[in-house]
């Protein structure tokens, strides 16, 4: 697009760039050098990075602490980054990733700066949290509905759930895929693996990512290629006890931990025969692009999130059972598998590209630059059901 004159854009709320953690890194990552490309002056707010570099890919980059508690992290580091900001020259448009970042939006839109809040996923309904880290997100959702100047959704279904719950517009902007049409130069020998020739796992070790299904239905599954995951456990030691004791005495079955060497990764989803998806609720998810775009078939949770990105396009599953019929179904036809994988890899070059989502976050920054808001008519916003279960996100749906 590149319209105008350049825009000054803040990218607060994330780990930061260089991307070496998540979703929102790499949207920051992937959005942030297209819009510096366009003559836009991107700074992105940064914590916890090895590089101490000023500038990456053409943006500014601002490192600043953070408490390093599981449950004031991103606050304490999202709220330096706000008192940095308001000492600076207004920014023409903020972006503010994560809802649980909404209480520092009134002292950004007090200087008059234009506020989109990206919502990300259903954090509440994360294991992860007690009562208390639930009900605070339950509130910060209501909260960022009600001082956003823009909701950004990455999914129909989590624009779906601010609409029904809130009855307010969200900006429906994806995340993109890596493209991976060769298999990458680094195979996955290192790991004593060959090419197409083990299922994969890539995850932390949740409940709500449904691990422990997958491993227990592969155990019981006549499966003959190793299941290789790929994960950890940050906040959830039980949950990992659970793993260890359904992996326990399967030599099919390989737990490797983390692995957080991107190239490895990549060679990692691209060489594997099936990739196993077992994340519930979040919305559009980084891991099932990656490998989306690597050309390998999934088998996925069945929820509607996961059957709109895969465009119906993969095997579902509900339980342990459903899991080890679907490992002996892709075995059983591994052409076909592959064939599934191929489509995939199109379905998320068609759908899912980097550059049309810069295009969607560029043209949100001149709409919010010009004085664009929903404030006005969602400054009152309620939620209209305490305890309405997302509908998209809960049931099974079918074909």
């Amino acid at each position: 697009m590149g319209n105008g004159e350049g825009l000054t854009i803040a990218m607060v709320g994330t780990r930061g760039i260089p991307a070496a953690y998540g979703g929102f890194e790499t949207a920051v990552e992937e959005v942030g050098r297209r819009l510096a490309d366009r003559g836009h002056r991107v700074v992105v707010y940064t914590r916890g990075s090895e590089r101490r570099s000023k500038t990456y890919l053409g943006m500014r980059v601002v490192h600043l602490p953070a408490l390093p508690v599981k449950q004031i992290e991103t606050l304490s580091h999202t709220g330096l980054s706000t008192l940095h900001l308001l000492g600076r020259h207004r920014p023409d448009a903020t972006f503010v990733f994560n809802a649980a970042n909404s209480p520092f939006l009134p002292l950004l839109r007090l200087r008059g700066a234009r506020v989109a809040l990206h919502m990300d996923g259903l954090e509440w309904r994360r294991s992860k949290w007690g009562p208390r880290g639930r009900a605070y997100y339950r509130w910060a959702e209501q909260f960022g509905v009600r001082t956003a100047d823009a909701l950004i959704a990455d999914a129909p279904g989590i624009a779906d759930y601010y609409r029904h719950q809130f009855d307010v517009p969200t900006e429906m902007i994806r995340y993109g895929a890596p493209i991976l049409d060769e298999l990458p130069a680094r195979g996955v020998s290192e790991l004593d693996l060959v090419s197409g020739g083990y299922h994969l796992v890539v995850a932390r070790f949740e409940p709500e990512n449904h691990v422990l299904e997958i491993v227990e239905g592969y155990r019981r599954s006549t499966a003959t290629l190793p299941l290789v995951v790929v994960g950890s456990a940050p906040y959830s030691a039980d949950y990992t006890r659970a793993i260890d004791r359904a992996a326990e005495g399967d030599a099919r079955i390989r737990l490797v931990g983390g692995v957080y060497d991107q190239e490895l990764l990549d060679a990692l989803y691209a060489n594997a025969a099936t990739y196993l998806h077992g994340h519930s609720v979040g919305g559009t998810n980084p891991s099932l692009l990656r490998a989306m775009g690597a050309g390998t078939a999934v088998i996925a949770y069945d929820v509607a999130f996961n059957r709109e990105v895969l465009d119906e396009q993969g095997w579902f599953f509900t339980d342990a059972a459903d899991v080890a019929t679907h490992l002996v179904d892709a075995e059983a036809d591994a052409v076909a598998t592959a064939e599934l994988g191929a489509a995939l890899r199109e379905r998320a070059r068609d759908a899912f590209r980097w550059d049309e989502v810069a295009d969607a976050y560029e043209e949100l920054a001149h709409r919010l630059a010009a004085g664009s808001t929903i404030h006005g008519s969602a400054r009152r916003a309620r939620r209209r059901a305490a305890e309405w279960e997302f509908e998209q996100s809960r049931q099974v749906r079918t074909p």
